[in-house]
């Protein structure tokens, strides 16, 4: 599930932490990269298991309405939506019943929260058109209908994205990415599967945590040499103009066109160029743009760079 994207920004926010926070130690700063990762992997389960504390109190009012129906108060309540063959799937699922076995009070605390999404589906037309149908709806209509209530009702949730930020530090950049992989997720249920239904790995490639120390060990290690070549390629450029997380995001750039012959110089401008939109100034796009691309050419003309150079990378 975690994959190079999100590695490369928690590499990015980690390194520019431990420049700014001046406790040099990179042993702790390792730990501290892969814990962040793990806490991505936390975020995916945890907002899996809202489907089912969703589902968990629609149950509870079910319950109350049938309970009053009982005395001769109110109409029988439709059992549809707390009967949903992927809900009821999701909260038997193994794999996500390993990981609620290591958390304290999943949802419990942030229970407001829930109801008021809760809230929000049963007002929304999604819920009426298929609390309205007269078939018994088949596992690939709760299936869908689960992923078109994720996408609208948590997906780009303020209420959620703040309680997120306030429970964990790590959970601040995270969600929109996630969000697509618990989309996914959804997606490749399969009613046979049962609860023995597979989530998505930690690691899309099991190599992919060597990488993520890798990548960060070798910018963290190797960043006087690498400012050097930034000095060394920016007479086009006005060096002193960059701010400081423009040269972070180089740096880690450089350490990735250097240590990993496979992925191609493109990619990682991209991908760095992509960064630097979104975690830097408005400005920041262009510069760290054409000081990649003058760098890429400055180690592969100097013989420290094996890969290829295009002649014009497509850039983002």
């Amino acid at each position: 599930m975690i994959n190079r994207e999100i590695i490369r920004i928690k590499i990015v926010q980690l390194t520019y932490a431990y420049y700014q926070n001046g406790n040099h130690n990179l042993e702790n700063a390792e730990k501290e990269l892969v814990f962040s990762l793990d806490k991505a992997y936390d975020l995916y389960n945890f907002l899996l298991d809202l489907i089912v504390a969703i589902t968990r109190v629609a149950q509870q009012r079910y319950d109350v309405a049938l309970a009053r129906h009982e005395r001769g108060e109110g109409e029988c309540p439709s059992g549809r939506f707390v009967n949903n063959k992927f809900a009821l799937q999701l909260a038997d699922n193994m794999m996500l019943g390993e990981w609620r076995e290591h958390q304290k009070h999943v949802w419990d605390d942030d229970i407001d929260i829930v109801r008021k999404v809760l809230d929000n589906i049963e007002h929304s037309e999604i819920f009426a058109d298929y609390m309205a149908q007269t078939d018994e709806p088949t596992y690939a209509d709760d299936r869908e209908l689960w992923r078109k209530l994720y996408k609208t009702f948590v997906v780009e949730n303020e209420d959620i994205d703040v309680r997120l930020e306030e429970k964990s530090l790590y959970w601040n950049d995270d969600k929109a990415i996630i969000d697509t992989f618990v989309l996914k997720t959804i997606k490749k249920f399969e009613e046979a599967n049962g609860m023995n239904q597979e989530l998505l790995p930690q690691y899309k490639d099991p190599d992919d945590l060597d990488f993520a120390v890798r990548l960060f060990r070798t910018s963290i290690l190797n960043a006087e040499q690498y400012q050097r070549y930034m000095t060394a390629t920016s007479k086009n450029w006005d060096f002193s103009r960059l701010a400081y997380m423009d040269v972070v995001i180089m740096q880690i750039a450089i350490a990735e066109m250097l240590s990993f012959p496979a992925i191609p110089v493109t990619v990682t401008i991209n991908e760095y160029l992509t960064l630097a939109k979104n975690y830097s100034t408005p400005k920041s796009a262009r510069y760290v743009n054409g000081m990649l691309d003058a760098i890429a050419r400055y180690l592969s003309e100097t013989g420290r760079m094996l890969k290829p150079v295009p002649e014009k990378a497509e850039r983002q």
